[in-house]
């Protein structure tokens, strides 16, 4: 008579060369261990670490953390990936109570007519007079924020982030004053931003929502 196999019976040939999930595990501990503390150590530098300025990116001096801080209208950008699309971009920064920045952008989307938000932390990078900051949106992970020009009067201001291609034009109310559209324009075209990439952010002081 044919005999089948018993499943529940296996042979010792077929388990030779297996160990138990337990050796397997207590072997790789410390291999385990030192990518957790390469993974630790990575994020660590990543959150200390300064962002690149780029060189003709120059922080303005002077800088007034307390004065910049409140509500700006982007009245232009080279787009990127998280704003395309949006129409009435704004950002507000505010004190946090362990002294950071906290950020809050905002986009109007008028396919969908709702509106994006995206909150996030900044920091002063070369002191508290220095117009350098670096901004994360997600985790440790920063970029750079370096305003290149401020009206004295804090009305508006030229931030280029870690590229030149990372680029905004802000303003206190939805509208330049006469002329510093030109000026801002020239000045970024030295830097060597690619001001042909520059669009002009659809902006008229309306909330369409009525709400955020």
């Amino acid at each position: 008579m044919l005999r089948l196999p018993d499943p529940l019976r296996q042979d010792p040939t077929e388990a030779r060369g297996h160990l138990p999930v337990s050796q397997v595990l207590e072997r790789n501990i410390p291999v385990l261990a030192t990518l957790a503390l390469t993974t630790v150590g990575a994020i660590a530098w990543y959150a200390l670490r300064r962002p690149p300025i780029p060189p003709t990116a120059i922080p303005v001096s002077d800088f007034e953390l307390g004065r910049y801080l409140g509500k700006w209208y982007e009245v232009a950008r080279i787009d990127n990936r998280f704003e395309k699309g949006l129409q009435r971009t704004q950002a507000e920064y505010s004190r946090l109570p362990n002294g950071g920045i906290r950020v809050e952008n905002r986009g109007y989307d008028p396919r969908k007519r709702e509106w994006h938000i995206a909150t996030g932390k900044a920091k002063t990078v070369l002191g508290p007079d220095v117009g350098a900051l670096k901004v994360a949106f997600f985790g440790p992970f920063y970029d750079g924020y370096n305003v290149v020009a401020l009206d004295p009067k804090y009305r508006w201001a030229m931030v280029v982030g870690s590229q030149l291609d990372r680029f905004w034009i802000l303003s206190r109310t939805p509208f330049l004053p006469m002329g510093v559209e030109e000026r801002l324009l020239r000045q970024a075209r030295e830097m060597g931003v690619p001001v042909d990439r520059v669009i002009w952010v659809h902006q008229d002081g309306v909330n369409p929502t009525g709400s955020y």
